[in-house]
């Protein structure tokens, strides 16, 4: 049967189409930077799909932070070394009677030694108790960790491709393996927020979670007006300004609201912060924080599961104020051994949490301040921070696989150049 369509018309059709097509995909897929893997629960069942930490994190640059079971960089310290560190303080050694060797008290193990990395790279966290799980990275290293943030112990949401969404308690939960996020996900948490947050220094563009916690678009923004208390989806904001004791909104109708009376807009706001492939995370505190922008239909720009390349020990060069250069593996403030780990620092009310590998040199400016400048060229000054203070445990550079490292003290450091 011949049809009685033109040519023409038929290729504006297809046309047309494959523009729905598009748009469809941009609605509903393009989601590379959203959590992806599976669950195995301790009855054998597993759920797949996207994933989200309770209400909080759901993409690959979110940050997943615990706290290290044991430190045991300390071995090797010698007993000079140790005093250099911690001062004259003889209690924390036990002589051997019969050798020259010593053997340390649990003061130093003892001690907190926080561990952060960004989810994508995570191979496999497998639990082993209540609060202890087994941290696999990319390159199969294994850490142990414990507690140390609600990233322990969360109910975790998952999109599963089959039976769409489930909460899975922690203690149900044996193991999670994570693995590249399929191309136009469509079951996945939402649109991220994506926009430029304006401080008293300076401004950045990049992923953002409010309020250290929504970070999609089907999250709410909660206040208070004069006729009522709203929340807001996250969808329908174009912009939030601080004002006063709350924040003026604007919808991407272009209305606009004061809203108050809630930590979402007032200074109970426990921080905006932005995430930056080449810098890691921000946190701007309320007192730094000018406006937020937000930009809509960016979210194929966030880093995806491949991005975040295997992790690889930190590497650099350590030059000492009486002229010595060492070069070799580092491990950095007696604790940061992969390029994965973070440096923290502040500025004012502004936080920041850097990954080694995306810095290029930290010179110690006195007691209280470092200067980092970033592979991008980007100079921070930072303190608040024993990574960046004279609370700072020093460095050892292995500058030789069969020798002993060379210790060298905070006081010591004219500066370090990370590879």
């Amino acid at each position: 049967m011949k049809n009685n369509f033109s040519k023409p018309f038929l290729l504006a059709l297809g046309l047309i189409m494959a523009l729905m097509i598009s748009f469809q995909t941009l609605c509903h897929g393009q989601s590379p930077g959203a959590i992806y893997g599976t669950i195995e629960t301790i009855d054998g069942n597993s759920y797949t799909g996207a994933l989200r930490w309770g209400k909080e994190e759901a993409f690959w640059s979110d940050m997943f932070n615990s706290q290290k079971t044991r430190n045991t960089n300390v071995k090797y310290l010698s007993k000079s070394d140790y005093e250099k560190m911690k001062g004259e303080k003889e209690e924390g050694w036990k002589w051997n009677n019969y050798s020259i060797s010593f053997i340390w008290d649990d003061e130093y193990h003892a001690t907190t030694h926080s561990f952060a990395c960004r989810f994508g790279d995570i191979a496999r966290i497998e639990l082993k108790g209540r609060e202890e799980i087994n941290l696999v990275l990319k390159n199969g290293e294994e850490i142990e960790l414990e507690g140390g943030s609600n990233d322990i112990g969360a109910d975790i949401q998952v999109r599963d491709r089959e039976i769409g969404e489930i909460s899975i308690p922690w203690n149900r939960i044996e193991v999670i393996s994570f693995s590249e996020t399929p191309d136009n996900l469509r079951a996945h948490f939402g649109e991220a927020l994506i926009g430029t947050v304006k401080t008293e220094r300076g401004e950045y563009t990049g992923r953002i979670q409010w309020d250290h916690d929504e970070c999609v678009g089907e999250d709410k923004l909660d206040g208070d007006t004069r006729d009522g208390d709203v929340s807001i989806k996250f969808n329908n904001i174009a912009a939030i300004k601080k004002d006063g004791r709350g924040s003026e909104v604007t919808l991407r109708s272009g209305r606009t609201m004061y809203l108050y009376g809630s930590n979402d807009v007032n200074s109970g706001n426990r921080g905006v912060v932005i995430n930056l492939p080449d810098l890691g995370k921000v946190k701007v505190g309320w007192d730094d924080f000018v406006s937020l922008e937000l930009i809509w239909g960016r979210n194929s720009d966030m880093m995806g599961y491949k991005d975040f390349p295997k992790p690889e020990k930190i590497s650099g060069t350590v030059r000492t104020t009486n002229g010595q250069t060492l070069r070799g593996e580092l491990i950095y403030d007696l604790d940061e051994t992969w390029d994965l780990e973070m440096l923290d620092g502040s500025d004012e009310d502004t936080e920041y949490s850097i990954p080694f590998r995306n810095i290029k040199r930290i010179k110690p400016k006195n007691y209280a301040y470092t200067e980092i400048i970033l592979k991008n060229g980007q100079k921070l000054l930072l303190g608040d921070s024993q990574d960046v203070t004279d609370k700072h445990d020093g460095v050892l550079v292995f500058t030789s696989r069969d020798s002993s490292p060379k210790y060298v003290v905070w006081d010591d450091i004219d500066e370090i150049l990370i590879d």
